[in-house]
């Protein structure tokens, strides 16, 4: 069996590269060039996918005795995941990108290239686990959920088919084995941090981000409270998302968080903590990883943020291709652009983008 490696220079693909080739499959190492760091002004250190991280992977990919190659995927990267995010920006929702990135680069175009090469699987060092149940492959939470990455996984775009072409070595097991792996195996990224932004805005600038990517200046507007009320004035709609507090620049006796934000108008709402609450999430572009949408109203849980707790809901079989998930109780942030997954357990069930959400 031949397996193709996606290698960020990180500890976990590492890990995860030495782990198949001990199973015995013929392994490729690989990484996907997805941008310049000029492009992002950033250093090595913060960054994941990088041109700099590749001497990291060649290193562990010459320790393993593997083939090594770097992949330029530099142009899909742009149009898919970057773009996107500055539209998304501009339209006043706040995107998910690593999704995105999951969804066209690792698991569509380094599959693509995996078919070219004659492998039967790509292997990453994403915390989750591949099973078969009932004849079907599922996908489900890590072992260590500390680190289960299986919310930004949903995505996969030809779920069934991917599943059972992907390994995930590092499902069942802890970051603390991963390091030791890495350790005895003499890899030079065994303490290598853990990159925790997005690798693109590793910096957290995402204004200058979008700006340097559109070209575009975006003016000042109004703040307005939640009746309507003109509170002050914005930097620009690229510098909020729904839930902010921080960096608001007024002065008010109580605190205030953006809890809405209109393009159209050029405006930011601002509200109380109660204004972020919502109890009713509308879904789109819905993936199921069986395949097929339940008939059927169901109970499940949700998870509307990466590192958000799951919440009890009852979720509606797709109208007009909307999901409708309505919560047990209010959640704070339902926010449009990013996801809501499903969970059975610790099955993922499927998920989608927000597009809006309510409070009955």
């Amino acid at each position: 069996m031949k397996a193709l490696i996606a290698m960020s220079g990180g500890v976990d693909s590492s890990a995860a590269a030495y782990l198949v080739k001990a199973q015995g499959y013929d392994c490729i190492g690989c990484t996907m060039k997805l941008y310049e760091n000029e492009d992002a002004g950033v250093s090595r250190e913060r960054t994941c996918c990088s041109l700099d991280d590749t001497q990291d992977a060649r290193s562990v990919a010459f320790r393993l005795s593997i083939p090594y190659y770097v992949f330029n995927f530099g142009d899909s990267f742009r149009r898919q995941v970057i773009e996107k995010f500055v539209r998304c920006y501009e339209s006043g929702v706040t995107p998910n990108p690593c999704i995105d990135c999951n969804r066209y680069m690792k698991f569509e175009k380094l599959y693509e290239r995996a078919k070219i090469l004659g492998c039967d699987h790509i292997v990453t060092g994403h915390y989750a686990r591949i099973e078969q149940a009932d004849g079907r492959f599922v996908l489900k939470k890590a072992l260590d959920e500390t680190k289960d990455q299986s919310y930004v996984l949903y995505s996969l775009t030809q779920t069934q088919d991917q599943l059972a072409h992907t390994l995930f070595p590092l499902g069942t097991l802890r970051k603390t084995e991963v390091r030791r792996i890495a350790e005895e195996n003499g890899f030079l990224n065994a303490h290598k941090p853990d990159s925790q932004d997005i690798c693109f805005v590793p910096d957290g600038n995402y204004a200058g981000v979008i700006r340097s990517h559109s070209g575009k200046d975006y003016p000042p507007g109004d703040f307005i409270s939640t009746e309507g009320t003109v509170l002050g004035r914005h930097q620009g709609i690229i510098h909020y998302t729904v839930g902010q507090r921080r960096g608001l620049g007024l002065s008010a006796s109580a605190p205030l968080y953006v809890c809405g934000i209109c393009p159209e108008n050029n405006t930011v709402t601002l509200g109380s903590a109660d204004s972020l609450l919502s109890d009713t999430a509308y879904v789109s572009d819905f993936h199921w990883i069986s395949g097929n949408a339940p008939e059927g109203a169901f109970r499940c849980r949700a998870r509307i943020r990466y590192r958000q707790k799951e919440a009890a809901a009852t979720v509606f079989p797709p109208e007009d291709d909307v999901v409708k998930i309505v919560f047990d109780r209010p959640q704070r942030e339902i926010t449009p652009g990013q996801a809501a997954v499903l969970y059975d357990g610790d099955t993922v069930l499927g998920g989608g983008t927000i597009r809006s959400a309510v409070r009955d």
